[in-house]
């Protein structure tokens, strides 16, 4: 048994708080451009690794973070601290700066980190065009997406800190290829991804405003995903999802745990809802019940080598093959 799940129902409610998506929608859609800012930052001055596995963030104690980002011969790396509420730029110089996360629009957000960088000699051009939404406003011309609730910001990151912790332990039963577990700003979720090892037929792109070849590239391979999304369109409400590309035969009808999960034919993907796992008794077993079944559905139905990717699990849920450090 987890160690969350050892916690009584109010200690439980705090560290899985509700994320009720009409009570936070104006903040969410503000952070998600300005993580996109940050994101498009980390963008041009990295270089290119497969998946797009370099335009990530991860989660920390705090918030969410790029990891270094290369400027010349120096290095710098920003950090959305959502627990003192700030934006922290940090560079290999010792210097740093930090920007309050307040309610502000996106243009007035955009033209400070770009002059704080200027300020720190860490000057920086990117595409202002926001990804993966519809009718997106350049950034120095966005007025409209101004708003910062302090307490869902933190109730989102203290979400992805549960989530991020049981993605990686999800993550630890795969031997195969697999992605670390990170955060997507243009599609602002949390995800990890295993491989079969297989090429996968060229993906049909239409994702608004991002490059069909970015989605071909993302998707070169078999894969089956898993991760948390806030919500949006048919999905109002937070929740776990899981997915396959190229979507076997049969996976859409395949009996899925636990039984508050299902598939959306929309979206053409399981989701748990979140308020589903807050409220049971074990959230980490709920979590990963509901991504091992789905991981099996897809890899099963697509002929997936499962004994050769797969790592046994113990008793305990941990992988074997793990190195123990005795006291």
């Amino acid at each position: 048994m987890a160690t969350s799940d050892l916690e009584g129902p109010a200690v439980r409610a705090d560290i899985w708080p509700s994320l009720p998506l009409e009570a936070w929608q104006d903040t969410y859609a503000t952070l998600h451009m300005w993580t996109q800012i940050v994101g498009k930052i980390r963008l041009v001055q990295t270089p290119w690794f497969n998946h797009s596995w370099h335009v990530t963030f991860e989660v920390t104690p705090r918030g969410l973070r790029t990891p270094p980002i290369p400027h010349g011969t120096r290095t710098f790396q920003m950090e959305f601290d959502f627990v003192d509420h700030q934006l922290v730029i940090q560079d290999s110089d010792a210097d740093q700066r930090s920007i309050a996360l307040r309610p502000c629009a996106v243009a007035d957000f955009y033209s400070e980190i770009m002059a704080t960088l200027r300020e720190l000699r860490l000057p920086v051009h990117i595409h202002t065009k926001p990804n993966e939404i519809e009718a997106p406003i350049p950034f120095e011309q966005d007025h409209v997406h101004a708003a910062y609730d302090p307490d869902y910001a933190n109730r989102l990151w203290r979400i992805l800190l549960q989530a991020d912790r049981v993605l990686k332990t999800f993550r630890a039963r795969f031997g195969g290829k697999s992605s670390p577990v990170h955060f997507f700003w243009g599609s602002f979720d949390l995800a990890v991804t295993r491989f079969s090892g297989r090429p996968a037929p060229p993906h049909p792109g239409g994702v608004p405003n991002l490059p069909d070849w970015v989605t071909r590239d993302a998707y070169s391979h078999e894969v089956s995903s898993a991760g948390f999304w806030p919500g949006g369109g048919p999905i109002p409400y937070p929740a776990f999802y899981s997915y396959a590309y190229p979507e076997p035969p049969g996976f859409k009808d395949a009996r899925v745990r636990p039984e508050s999960a299902f598939y959306s034919g929309a979206l053409r993907e399981f989701f748990l809802p979140y308020d589903a796992v807050r409220q049971a008794e074990s959230p980490d077993d709920m979590l990963l019940e509901f991504f091992q079944s789905t991981y099996e559905a897809a890899a099963t139905l697509g002929g997936w080598d499962r004994p050769s990717l797969e790592r046994p699990v113990s008793t305990t849920g941990r992988a074997t093959g793990h190195v123990e450090r005795s006291a």
